[in-house]
């Protein structure tokens, strides 16, 4: 019981995390580092806020 209400944790936060990155333009891929411990989530976030998106608009 323990697991699946692990599973369905970890999915309320990958699948939101996929969808972000595929409106970012990036590969959402990236949002499998959700599942590592400790780290994954704040690695995501890292990422989103100082990696160029390649959906954004340039800045003049």
């Amino acid at each position: 019981m323990e697991l699946l209400h692990s599973a369905i944790i970890g999915m309320m936060i990958v699948i939101p995390t996929i969808l972000i990155y595929k409106k970012a333009g990036l590969n959402p891929s990236w949002a499998a580092l959700v599942f590592v411990p400790i780290l994954g989530l704040l690695a995501v976030f890292i990422q989103l806020c100082f990696q160029r998106w390649p959906n954004s608009r340039r800045e003049r």
